[in-house]
């Protein structure tokens, strides 16, 4: 793509998009450019859906075929200003799956079977804390703030910081566990090249291993585990709009999500048929 790359590279960096944001929509681009070996200048509405079927016909998935056609709407609609080009682009549908919620003793026998310690306390932190994988992987020492109980979020998605709570439980960990590993680059959790922090990647793998040997038959990725903080606080009483704030979430409608995915609250909600010829079905006429 040439002078074209570096312009879509300038505009996501103003737009203060993910680094793997960033990363992903040039790799679409650039794979888009050498499937019709033209300049996307020269090319219209026709060659992206006649790329856009290519990835279906080679078995792309809806999450792929999503990141694509943002990537492909952010080209021309934004950095070659041709809206128009991609306004007809639908967004891709796919199956919208509830995820799968460990219970409090299958997050305990969880944690517990992680092997590395480092890993470990990653993912424990993140349930407790309600962190991305990468969030967790990121923090430094001085982001435990022991005193006022917070833990600070630095430039989490959307490059905004957020404060969380910081579990009396988590904390005593936490020191149990510094005074083990002594943690290297003031990076909370030190990864395997010196002076870097643990990767997502890593903490995945190991999450992998532990799923295996606890025989856990639940579907979970590491995103699973904030999943499981959310539904946890919401089945505990805790307020949709706190749990907002600690999500980091724009918008209350995303955390909303997870009143779907609360099996206790589903559970406990009173069929109109038990109230038939009950005072309380009085209401009902």
């Amino acid at each position: 793509m040439g002078e074209l790359y570096n312009r879509m590279s300038r505009d996501l960096k103003l737009r203060n998009l993910a680094a793997t944001t960033h990363k992903e929509y040039l790799r679409c681009c650039c794979h888009f450019v050498r499937y019709h070996m033209k300049s996307p200048a020269q090319m219209g509405e026709s060659a992206i859906k006649e790329y856009l079927a290519h990835l279906l016909l080679k078995g792309a998935g809806p999450e792929t075929m999503k990141m694509n056609v943002a990537a492909l709407k952010f080209l021309y609609g934004v950095t070659l200003d041709r809206q128009k080009v991609v306004e007809r682009i639908p967004w891709p549908k796919g199956p919208h799956r509830i995820p799968d919620i460990l219970s409090g003793s299958e997050m305990e026998a969880l944690l517990k079977a992680v092997s590395s310690l480092v890993a470990a306390m990653a993912m424990t932190t993140a349930y407790a804390a309600g962190l991305r994988i990468s969030e967790a992987c990121h923090l430094r020492v001085e982001d435990i703030d022991s005193k006022r109980g917070l833990i600070h979020v630095r430039l989490g998605k959307g490059k905004k910081d957020r404060y969380v709570m910081l579990s009396t439980r988590l904390l005593l960990a936490l020191r149990a566990y510094w005074v083990k590993e002594q943690p290297q680059g003031g990076w909370l959790f030190s990864g395997a090249t010196k002076g870097k922090p643990l990767t997502p990647d890593a903490v995945r793998k190991a999450l992998q291993r532990a799923t295996k040997a606890v025989k856990l038959k639940k579907r979970l990725t590491a995103h699973g585990l904030r999943h499981a903080f959310a539904t946890h606080l919401l089945e505990t009483g805790t307020d949709i709009r706190i749990i907002q704030v600690l999500m980091g979430h724009a918008s209350i409608r995303t955390t909303a999500r997870y009143a779907h995915v609360s099996a206790k609250h589903i559970a406990a909600t009173t069929s109109p048929l038990d109230l038939l010829g009950t005072t309380r079905g009085e209401v009902l006429g």
